[in-house]
């Protein structure tokens, strides 16, 4: 998925924060079995799940577009 999310970067602007699931208690909580998890952030917004398992590009690109 990181992979597939870079080709996206000339496109769009963003940073990418990998972070161990299994590392956090609360995490592995909320996205156990939807590892691996694409979750977004804009400013002053909540985050937002896009996808999970593999890059959906229709989520990706309605997340930037809204």
């Amino acid at each position: 998925m990181l992979a597939q999310l870079q080709a996206f970067s000339n496109d769009f602007n963003f940073t990418v924060q990998v972070v161990d699931v299994d590392a956090d208690d609360a995490l592995l909580a909320l996205y156990d079995e939807l590892v691996p998890v694409l979750v977004g952030k804009k400013a002053d917004a909540p985050e937002q799940q896009i996808c999970h398992y593999f890059l959906d590009h229709a989520k990706l690109k309605a997340f930037f577009d809204e």
